[in-house]
Formats: C-alpha cells, structure tokens, sequence
C-alpha cells in the first residue's frame, strides 16, 4: 500500500463483464480504472473504498490491495507478510481469516500459505483469528507475486439489503446491473420485463432511475477496520442524491406468486411508488403509454436438450408479441443457449461475451429499436 490516499482498489464482476463495470467505474468518477481479469482496478484511498461500495452497482466485492511482493517460499511469505503494516488496516480486538489462492507459482499449498500470513499478522498485530470472522485477508499468489488485500465489503455485494424472497436462480443484481448498461440504459427511459421473477430488472432499473445508492441499506466489512473514520461514512451516507424518475417501470409474470414476490421485494427497495408488477402471460404483454424504451427478459433455458426443445414455443411466442406490438423498442434477452435466442425471430446485434451464472454460461442478445 503506497499511502493512506492512494492504493490500489480491486472490483470484482464475473469474467466478460469487466468493460461494463469498468464503463460504470469510470462515470462515477473514480480515478484511473482499468478492466483486468476477473474486474477492474482504480487507484483511491479508504473515502473511495467506502464509495466504491456504497455507489457501484456492477462489482460483486471491493478489496482493498495492502501489499505487493515476490515470494518463492514459505518462510519468504512469512518475512515479508510481517513487513504488511497490519496496524493501519486491521483492529487488534476484531476477528480476521486468511483466505489463499496459488497459481503458477512455486508456493503451491493455499493452506500453507494462509497459515504463514495467520500467524505473521497475529505475530504483530495480536488480533485474534477465527473461521467465522467477517473480516477477510485474501492473499492470491500468482507466477511468484504474492498479493494482499482485505476484503471491505464482507457479504457480496448484490445483497443490496431489500431482497428477502427469491425465486429459482435468481439473477444476482450485480449482474443486472450491468446487462442493463449493455443495453444502453441509463435511467432515462421506461423498462418492461415481461417474465420478471422476483423483479430484478425492475428493481435495478427503478433504483438507476431513481438514483438510490445500491448500498443504501446495508452494512459494510470496512466498518470494522481500523482504517474507518465513522463521521466521514456517516456524512457521505447523508449525502442525498434520489430523485423521482420521469417513467415508470413495469414487471409481468405468469405466476402470481412471483408478482407478489416482487412487489414485496419494490416495497423494501423503496421503489414500490414507480414499479407496477401485473399477472399476465408472454402473449399478453403490450407496451405501456408513453414512449417506447428497453424490454429486457431473463426467460427459463433449460439445462437439458429436452428442455430446449420444450422451450422454443415459449421464445418464439416472445419473439412474435415483441415484434408485433414493441415497435421502436429495444430488446435484451440472456440466454444460454444461441439457438432458442434466434427462435424469437429477433433482429440481434453481435451477442455480448458468454458469462457465468447457475453452473451455465450465459449472454445477452441486444437489438436496436424494432422497426
């Protein structure tokens, strides 16, 4: 870590959705970043880890990177980990864990290598070390190059704090976020999702819209080191910067316990006063009043050949109600499976980069306004 005021800060997404992130990183001011496997990295001091967190929608955990160094043995990693000045990051009276990754590299055994770091910052910080602790050491050894961070967020970053029912595989919010950025969404233009869940898109869309701050509502690892400064957080959380937005933002489903799911889920968000959610089916769906914006729909892919066959009547359905009634709107589908995206009959652009999610891997068909 260079100085209190400018360090390293890693945000992590899914890999293929590191150029969102770091498109939205880089509009919300932050300095320097730059996408990098796995998310993206900008330069600030402990006020933007805390920004960071509190304001960036797309990243799944912010790590605040400590040290950086080349270790080729144990005893190595040991030497140097007890040169990490742990008194300005870590509280002697708070709980830590290490966590350890090895690629590539001679120290191999991640076990070993948490176990050294254990032992160095109990050696000269005297904090005690516990597998329940909710503040993480993450050390990532890499061709030799030890890195490490402390993790700042502590509960991944798409529990925003609203969200207590779920429906099956559920998009993380993190990644909705930022497939509704692919799109092109901003928050100025009405967002419909026709088989919306327990409401994601909607939600994500409304709070955009809205400008709520993601983190609004929850807690924070960093508020346990020794680095936090609780006036200064108290007085960026004040910092009020919602507004009422110009539409409004429409979810449908065909089951009603998933429209009454989402509702609950806008309440919560706070949302509730610009989200509309209705029981209806796919054939039923029609625009609403006003002018046209994003349909973005995260329909059921089916794991196995079966279920995609099975499944083609319900995009092709999709396809024909979007096409004959969403003129001048914008689509976005996820899918992972190519052959069911075409079965809409949808005029795609090139599809964005398969990513992640539910042991699959999934991407987003875009096309631009419908004729």
């Amino acid at each position: 870590m260079t100085s209190d005021n400018n360090f390293e800060i890693f945000l992590s997404t899914l890999p293929g959705l590191e150029p969102a992130l770091c498109e939205e990183v880089r509009l919300k001011g932050f300095r320097q970043p730059k996408a990098v496997p796995g998310g993206v990295v900008t330069l600030g001091g402990w006020p933007e880890v805390w920004r960071a967190n509190l304001w960036i929608r797309g990243a799944g955990r912010v790590l605040a990177r400590l040290a950086s160094f080349r270790a080729v043995h144990l005893a190595q990693l040991d030497d140097r980990a007890r040169r990490v000045p742990w008194g300005s990051v870590l509280r002697p009276d708070v709980p830590f864990r290490v966590e350890a990754s090895c690629a590539g590299s001679r120290i191999y055994h991640s076990g070993a290598a948490a176990e050294r770091v254990e032992a160095a910052i109990r050696g000269t910080l005297g904090a005690p070390c516990s597998a329940e602790a909710g503040i993480v050491v993450r050390v990532r050894i890499e061709h030799d190059l030890c890195t490490v961070s402390v993790d700042t967020s502590g509960e991944l970053l798409h529990k925003r704090g609203y969200k207590e029912a779920v429906n099956r595989a559920p998009m993380r919010e993190t990644m909705a976020a930022l497939f509704l950025r692919q799109c092109g969404y901003d928050g100025g233009e009405p967002v419909l999702d026709p088989m919306c869940g327990s409401g994601t898109f909607v939600i994500e869309a409304a709070e955009i819209a809205a400008r709520l701050n993601p983190g609004r509502a929850r807690h924070f690892a960093f508020e346990h080191l020794a680095s936090f400064d609780a006036e200064a957080w108290q007085r960026m959380r004040a910092v009020r910067s919602g507004r009422t937005p110009a539409f409004r933002f429409y979810g449908s489903d065909r089951d009603a316990g998933a429209v009454a799911m989402s509702r609950a889920n806008a309440e919560r968000a706070g949302v509730s006063d610009f989200t509309e959610f209705r029981q209806a089916t796919i054939s039923e769906a029609v625009p609403p009043e006003g002018p046209a914006g994003l349909v973005i729909v995260n329909p059921p892919y089916g794991t196995r050949i079966g279920d995609r066959k099975a499944l083609t009547p319900l995009y092709r359905a999709l396809g024909q109600s979007l096409m004959s009634r969403f003129s001048g709107w914008r689509v976005g589908i996820v899918t992972s499976e190519p052959g069911l995206a075409h079965a809409t009959g949808l005029p795609f652009l090139p599809p964005g980069p398969p990513v992640p999610h539910g042991g699959l891997r999934v991407s987003l068909y875009r096309t631009g306004p419908l004729a």
